[in-house]
């Protein structure tokens, strides 16, 4: 080693900057006073929350590293800042741009404000309370956020079981409750365990939001001792049953009033033959006008059916016009692979990089302990799209849950992060298999002919154009319009596995396109989307 002549009067110097140093940082260290702005994060209660409806929930909020926040302003809000759930600004609550849904309904709990850890209560919870949430803390030097989404659920009554009477040989009975979200589903079996088709089935809503359930069934004759209906929650996955037991001796056999009854079937042809002989008489005299009634019905009718026809042939033609544009679109058909180096760690991702699913399945989710999240469950693809025309399909089968679409490559995808363009993301998605939507920038709801079972995707760099369509039926169903500001990325999010009967993953089509994907089981159903776009109680996600 070479021998380096060190002055005295250097290593006094040194010695002497490093003391000041070492100082500097113990004083900034103890110095009171509000942290670095860069280094102090809001932390909310995660990214999702369970509450039951009628009863309370509570939205935690603090800084990390702990900062008093009792000179601040402390904003929670839904969807975006100006929807005030509830504000505090300097010492005071200001309840007078608090937004009308939920005035009376908060409380806040700020016993450790000087730790920067307040807490907002909402007493009654609703379905129509059910969204994205966030709170924000804001000062001189500081400013930041959180976000999480409100799921509500409701259990409903016990059902009740009554006699309708004698039916198709059997006895109708008739089971009914209400006070359910989301939609209920119904179940009669019989005392094998076996189904037993329903003879009818109605769901209503409430003023509230909440689902009542009306379903009935006919038990045959033999079908005696335990007939069970079970009501079963689809979100807490929890039912509520009731057993009632029928004899034999109820049913139509051959009892002396069966026999009775049948005599009264022999007279009751000669009633009615007398009442018709009434009612021809009376009918007689009304068919001049009844004959003039019916041909302005058959004009009125004529109109709308030309209406009709005219409204079939412009659907047509967009359908059309749709199509074509798909097909144009899939020759720029691109091979997307998943990075698996972008993955949550709650994802796997499939060795070929074309398949993504969810490891973790969503835990039941009882009363008092909703499930929560912390950071984005996504994945990335490998290729990044800086130029030109780019189209790449994705099997998404009948997953309950999934979002799709593309995402600025530099986006941070740690922490609670809202989906939205303004934020670097363009998404198309499905929540809880009822609601499909995408966010522009705000979320906006989409009704579907057809629920895809594939979803292409096609971006147009330079036209700052981002379109998905239905590949099940090539038709068209939202095109987002921006100025990228950068390389984008596939973007993937299947979410975790919520206990529906279809949990496959994600999985990227090869080229070519068509024809290549996972094989679907009746995929050119056409059922229609049970999916009410007015209905204001669908939160985001």
């Amino acid at each position: 080693m070479e021998n380096v002549p060190v002055s005295l009067d250097f290593l006094k110097r040194a010695s002497l900057s490093r003391s000041l140093s070492f100082l500097t940082h113990l004083l900034l260290f103890f110095q009171p006073g509000e942290a670095n702005s860069e280094e102090v994060k809001v932390v909310g209660p995660g990214e999702s929350i369970l509450a039951l409806v009628g009863e309370e929930v509570e939205f935690p909020c603090h800084l990390s590293p702990y900062l008093d926040a009792q000179h601040m302003e402390i904003l929670w809000f839904r969807s975006q800042t100006s929807d005030v759930v509830h504000l505090y600004h300097e010492g005071r609550e200001l309840f007078g741009r608090q937004m009308a849904q939920f005035q009376n309904r908060t409380k806040l709990i700020r016993d450790d404000i000087a730790d920067g850890s307040v807490v907002l209560q909402l007493r009654g919870v609703l379905p129509d309370d059910e969204g994205p949430y966030g709170c924000r803390f804001h000062s001189g030097n500081f400013s930041g956020e959180a976000i999480w989404e409100l799921e509500v659920a409701g259990l409903g009554f016990d059902p009740r079981i009554s006699l309708e009477g004698f039916k198709e040989g059997g006895i109708q009975m008739r089971c009914s409750s209400s006070g359910w979200y989301p939609k209920p589903k119904a179940q009669w079996r019989d005392r094998q365990g076996q189904c037993l088709p329903p003879d009818s089935e109605t769901i209503v809503r409430d003023a509230l939001g909440l689902f009542s359930l009306d379903t009935s069934v006919i038990v045959q004759r033999g079908t005696h001792s335990n007939v069970s209906c079970s009501i079963l929650n689809p979100l807490l996955i929890q039912k509520k049953d009731f057993v009632v037991q029928i004899a034999d001796v109820f049913l139509p056999g051959t009892s002396p009033w069966k026999r009775a009854f049948l005599g009264t079937l022999v007279v009751l042809p000669l009633l009615l033959a007398l009442l018709t002989m009434v009612a021809l008489y009376y009918f007689d005299k009304q068919r001049q006008s009844q004959e003039k009634l019916k041909k302005q019905a058959e004009k009125e009718q004529g109109k709308l059916t030309a209406q009709l026809e005219k409204l079939q042939i412009e659907l047509d033609w967009r359908r059309t016009e749709g199509q074509a544009e798909w097909r144009a679109a899939q020759q720029y058909a691109v091979d997307v692979t998943l990075d698996v180096t972008t993955a949550h760690p709650s994802l796997e991702v499939s060795e070929d990089g074309k398949s993504v699913s969810s490891c973790l399945a969503a835990p039941s989710r009882a009363a008092g302990s909703p499930q929560r999240f912390t950071e984005q469950t996504c994945v990335l693809s490998r290729e990044r799209f800086s130029a030109g025309r780019h189209y790449w399909e994705v099997h998404v089968g009948r997953r309950s849950r999934w979002f799709l679409g593309a995402c600025l490559a530099s986006v941070p995808r740690k922490g609670p992060a809202r989906l939205s363009p303004a934020g670097g993301y363009w998404v198309m998605g499905l929540w809880n298999g009822c609601e499909y939507f995408v966010l522009d920038p705000h979320r906006v709801a989409l009704t579907l002919r057809v629920p895809p079972r594939r979803v292409g995707i096609f971006l147009d760099y330079e036209a700052g154009k981002l379109s998905f369509f239905n590949a099940s039926d090539g038709s068209h169903v939202f095109t987002f319009t921006d100025a990228f500001s950068g390389a984008l990325c596939a973007y993937f999010r299947p979410r975790a596995h919520d206990g529906g009967e279809h949990p496959e993953p994600l999985t990227v089509c090869t080229g070519p396109v068509r024809g290549t994907c996972v094989p679907e089981e009746n995929d050119n159903d056409a059922w229609l989307q049970p999916y009410d776009p007015s209905d204001p109680a669908l939160g985001l996600w």
